[in-house]
């Protein structure tokens, strides 16, 4: 692997990012619909710009990776350092203190699958995950000795969180990009197949970020509102595009946004535009990182 090819990962990792964030219409997050917070408190304009602001930050966690070309405890220990310099950076390029929330979890994601991508060049899916699984396995002695909000979640209710997801080498990455392939060759436009993954993470995630604001009944609701999505057809049907509507109508009057589950999201679609390895099919993709407009269906 070279420079370009670090700057490479970073750029896709930043275009998952905005990908991410330009998904429309997503349960209670932040997308097109909100250019100024109004809705969801995350100013759409300035998650742009924090995703951008995280390119030299992912680029670098490649090449940390590069150098030892195995996942060891001073990478993990690296990458923990360059990822809260990335993070400040990120909150002053996005404006404020809006954008962190979403952002955080999403770093911690993507790092670890960019690092992951780099030490395994030409991989799939399942042996990023499973090198991200071993980098997230090692502690950082230089990580903040301060809880936040969702490792107090976490200790609180027994979520698992960011670090537990990682260290399960990522469950809901891969049941999101199953969930993706399922909708694609079912012929779901690429906006449908990309909330069908969405709402196969939220079905089934101990998302911290629900649980924060609404305790175990708010994320409960989550979980049995995307499960009805997908067990009306998912968002292509009519039906389940009348239940998605209103489980975004419902979680945006409560302020309960999964963080979580949209921080998984990016990761997937990540991992979705990588190239596939040498010697498997190729697999049944639209054109990567693009942001289609929702239509909702005539019926079904």
């Amino acid at each position: 692997m070279t420079r370009s090819t670090d700057e490479a990962l970073a750029r896709a990792a930043v275009l998952a990012l905005i990908a991410q964030a330009e998904l429309t219409p997503k349960p209670g997050l932040a997308d097109t619909r909100d250019l100024q917070a109004r809705a969801t408190g995350a100013d759409l304009l300035a998650l742009r710009w924090s995703a951008k602001a995280l390119t030299p930050g992912f680029a670098a966690m490649a090449a940390a990776a590069r150098r030892p070309g195995v996942p060891t405890r001073a990478l993990r220990e690296e990458l923990g350092a360059i990822g809260r310099c990335a993070e400040w950076t990120m909150a002053r390029a996005g404006g404020g203190a809006a954008t962190g929330p979403l952002h955080h979890g999403a770093l911690w994601v993507m790092g670890l699958l960019v690092a992951a991508a780099a030490l395994r060049p030409g991989a799939g899916p399942e042996e990023v995950t499973a090198t991200a699984k071993r980098i997230a396995d090692h502690p950082d002695r230089g990580a903040p000795r301060r809880p936040s909000p969702g490792s107090h979640v976490s200790a609180t209710y027994g979520a698992p969180g960011a670090r537990g997801e990682a260290r399960a080498a990522f469950p809901h990455v891969r049941r999101a990009l199953d969930a993706l392939s399922r909708a694609r060759t079912a012929g779901a436009t690429e906006t449908q197949a990309r909330l069908d993954a969405l709402l196969t993470v939220m079905s089934t995630l101990q998302d911290t970020g629900p649980l924060y604001r609404a305790g175990p009944p708010g994320l409960r609701r989550v979980k049995e509102g995307a499960y009805a999505v997908l067990e009306a057809g998912g968002t292509a049907t009519a039906e389940g595009a009348a239940a998605l509507a209103a489980l975004d109508a419902e979680l945006r009057e409560r302020g309960i946004a999964p963080r979580g589950s949209a921080a998984l999201l990016a990761g997937t679609l990540f991992l979705d535009g990588l190239p596939a390895p040498a010697g498997t099919a190729p697999a049944l993709t639209a054109p990567a990182f693009t942001a289609p407009a929702f239509t909702a269906p005539s019926g079904r």
